[in-house]
């Protein structure tokens, strides 16, 4: 009991830190993405300091992250001209060529490791940070009417799914998902947990504007499946880390990837269909 109750404090602190930040104002937003961010990516290399093959320098991947992620924010807000946004490409390849002066035995591991680990988090934190940065009244409800952050509502949704898969899961699931990478994952709890998330977008076009019925029902269709993926992707790079959590920083949850592992999956999926539903629906400002 005392478990579950420390479950659902640090989920709720982090939960209304999260959508309290979002909804308070751009930059609020911006700076508490970019330190879940930063703690992500702290993790993502910690997990591999005691590898037996993967040598990786944690120092210098956290640098380059740093440098690349910043480089990308900076442009987004236009404190620096955009061309400047490409210099994050070349910065990849820099810390490919690092490798060359360290004769270590598993180079091509090393490099995949540490190309992948800045993938992996700038890509899905930069996307939220822009749609945010992109979101207006206009978007996401007119201005005379009830307004709720695009940012906020996704995030809602990829709640609504983790938290109903666990329950219908719990309650009616037999067939599993996904046995050998996460064996309490099933196809029960996975396809409640994706009506449930429909309903809420339902519910959240409801809340918003009538107009947005569509996008939500859509998005949150989409966000579902993707982030069940992204889940499963997390337990599986864990499970060949041999570790149950990424980190211990949010009590009864883990750590911040653990958080946030199927944010970071279905992230660029909405935000593409945020793109395609603005472009063929005349969706502007």
């Amino acid at each position: 009991m005392n478990n579950l109750l420390l479950r659902i404090l640090t989920g709720t602190i982090f939960g209304v830190t999260l959508l309290g930040s979002i909804i308070w104002n751009e930059m609020a937003a911006s700076a508490v993405i970019s330190m879940f961010w930063l703690g992500g990516l702290i993790e993502f290399y910690r997990l591999f300091q005691k590898h037996e093959i993967v040598n990786i320098r944690s120092w210098l991947n956290l640098g380059f992250g740093v440098l690349i992620y910043g480089l990308l924010l900076a442009s987004l807000f236009k404190w620096i001209p955009g061309m400047f946004s490409l210099l994050s490409v070349p910065l990849f390849f820099v810390l490919s060529i690092t490798e060359l002066w360290r004769k270590d035995k598993n180079p091509i591991l090393n490099m995949a490791v540490s190309s992948f680990g800045l993938f992996y988090l700038i890509t899905p934190f930069i996307l939220m940070i822009y749609l945010h940065h992109l979101d207006q009244p206009v978007i996401a409800g007119t201005a005379d009417k009830q307004y709720l952050p695009i940012l906020a509502g996704f995030f809602i949704l990829v709640w609504t799914n983790d938290s109903f898969a666990y329950l219908v899961g719990s309650l009616i699931g037999r067939t599993k998902l996904f046995e050998s990478i996460s064996p309490k994952k099933t196809w029960e709890g996975t396809i409640g947990g994706i009506l449930f998330t429909i309903l809420a977008g339902y519910l959240i076009s409801l809340y918003t504007s009538t107009d947005d019925t569509y996008f939500w029902i859509i998005g949150a269709a989409i966000i579902a499946p993707f982030s069940t993926f992204g889940d499963l992707l997390e337990s599986q790079i864990k499970r060949s880390l041999k570790v149950k959590d990424s980190g211990s920083i949010l009590p009864g949850h883990g750590g911040i990837l653990d958080r946030f592992d199927a944010a970071m999956f279905s992230i660029p999926i909405f935000a593409s269909w945020v793109h395609f539903y603005v472009y063929f629906f005349n969706w502007t400002s």
